[in-house]
């Protein structure tokens, strides 16, 4: 495998390109078209993608870690048991958006248009996820422990199974959210109930 360092792409056309095992280390890419590309075993460290288009693209088992990722677009995307640790996502287009598995901990999402997203199962521990718009969202037997969840919309979100360890829960709007009796008992605490 050999690693990139240090490199500035901008205006490249990589549609539809198949890139195996590429390793980018304190790169910026910068009006990328990588739409219906298909990324495979690539890592990304402590990179910048600005106006990066992703549509349509596969990313499977990739890592994207300490990397900003800014007005980039994922129209139809799809990350299949990729690591997302650290990464920040900037007025980024997510919609929609599939992901299979995964550890995206310490992620930062912040106002983030996640609607009726597939999340289930992903590993989001620590993710900054304030603001984001959850509605509908899939988080099934998804890893939520510690996740700042502050002014997040979860109406209609499925949350069963999630592990919501260490979140604030007053304060979160709920309305029409799926959740199981655990996460009930957790909801009816945080708002001072006492089950007993």
């Amino acid at each position: 495998m050999t690693t990139i360092v240090n490199q500035t792409f901008s205006g490249k056309d990589w549609a539809l390109v198949d890139v195996e095992r590429a390793e980018y280390e304190d790169c910026a890419f910068h009006d990328v078209d990588w739409s219906e590309a298909r990324l495979t075993g690539c890592t990304f460290t402590h990179c910048h993608f600005g106006n990066v288009r992703f549509n349509a693209s596969e990313l499977i088992r990739c890592a994207i870690t300490q990397s900003v990722l800014q007005r980039c677009s994922f129209f139809d995307a799809t990350f299949t048991d990729c690591k997302l640790t650290g990464a920040e996502f900037i007025d980024c287009g997510l919609r929609p958006l599939a992901i299979d598995g995964g550890d995206w901990g310490f992620v930062s999402l912040r106002n983030a248009n996640l609607t009726a997203a597939k999340l289930g199962g992903l590993r989001l521990r620590e993710a900054d996820l304030e603001g984001a718009n959850l509605t509908r969202a899939d988080l099934r037997g998804a890893d939520l422990s510690n996740a700042r969840l502050k002014n997040s919309i979860l109406k209609g979100a499925d949350l069963r199974g999630a592990d919501l360890d260490g979140v604030v829960l007053r304060g979160l709007d709920l309305s029409g959210a799926k959740i199981d009796l655990e996460q009930a008992g957790l909801f009816a605490r945080a708002h001072g109930a006492v089950i007993g």
